[in-house]
């Protein structure tokens, strides 16, 4: 079932277009991170989505319904990049009342309270919270009534590494509950195992979008393999396989994604000399760059 349907959507302020042509869909259960440096138009795109923002040409649907209308508003759970709340309410006070607003039930939300690990902060005042506290509050204020589509901007900022872990657990419980989750990030490095797609903006434009595998194999960037063997056989190894020494006992190789199997075989042929191998595709840091400067300047 499509969740969210995007069809050649763009915006104007004036003569400015911070968003051009752009068409993007998600299905139930699917997580897409959308990428893009600041002014790409993410945000922008959000806020189309939420009916905040009007469209200046194209269709946005929210389960079948046109973005802004109240069923569409309804289906969605929104967490902002800057979260503000009121100082001086506890956090299930605040997150009591968003309940009502809702109409979820308050078992749900003191429930939602532990799901992010706040607990035993609860009671305590908003305006002593830390920004990693308050971030987790504005999760747990999306959550309320189990969307159908869940956006999120830039959700990590704040978050320590263990509980950026897990919120990522709380994206995968949303999707494999049925929730399509949109979510804009800087953060690269974690998203690559933590979604089914990628979409890439800049300056108003998409992309790129598809799986990180299918990234990798349209971009053709190469791919790095290092091999650890001893100090004495090093520099023959190098040699062999046509590669660089570096810190002693390793060597540095790269292939394309289409002959790495004749690499990695190239070199268990060598046998016990070699000592461990790692084999580095592109990263998703490398893929964002790849395609937006190849795209721009196409």
């Amino acid at each position: 079932m499509t969740t969210l349907n995007i069809e050649n959507v763009s915006k104007k302020y004036g003569t400015l277009e911070t968003v051009k042509g752009v068409s993007l869909s998600l299905q139930a259960g699917e997580r897409v991170a959308l990428l893009g440096h600041n002014g790409a138009g993410k945000t922008t795109l959000m806020r189309m989505i939420l009916g905040l923002t009007p469209i200046t040409s194209g269709r946005i649907e929210v389960l079948g319904t046109e973005a802004g209308a109240r069923r569409a508003r309804s289906a969605i759970g929104f967490l902002p990049e800057s979260v503000a709340f009121h100082g001086a309410l506890s956090g299930r006070e605040q997150l009591q009342h968003f309940a009502r607003l809702k109409s979820v039930s308050m078992k749900r939300a003191d429930d939602l309270l532990d799901r992010v690990g706040l607990s035993d902060a609860a009671d305590r005042k908003i305006r002593t919270y830390s920004k990693g506290m308050r971030q987790r509050i504005g999760l747990a204020q999306a959550l309320l009534g189990q969307p159908k589509l869940a956006l999120l901007d830039e959700p990590t900022s704040g978050l320590d590494p263990i509980s950026r872990h897990e919120f990522y657990d709380i994206v995968a419980d949303l999707a494999n509950s049925g929730s399509a989750v949109l979510l804009s990030s800087h953060a690269l490095t974690e998203l690559e195992a933590r979604t089914d797609r990628i979409a890439i903006m800049s300056k108003g434009n998409l992309l790129a979008d598809s799986s990180l595998s299918e990234l990798r194999h349209s971009a053709q960037l190469p791919i790095q393999v290092h091999v650890t063997t001893s100090e004495a056989d090093a520099d023959r190894i190098a040699a062999e396989l046509g590669g660089a020494r570096v810190n002693g006992r390793s060597i540095t190789l790269t292939c394309q994604q289409d002959d790495k199997i004749a690499m990695l075989g190239q070199i268990a042929s060598l046998g016990a000399v070699i000592k461990d191998v790692d084999v580095m595709p592109a990263s998703l840091e490398d893929l964002y760059r790849h395609y937006s400067i190849s795209k721009e300047g196409a």
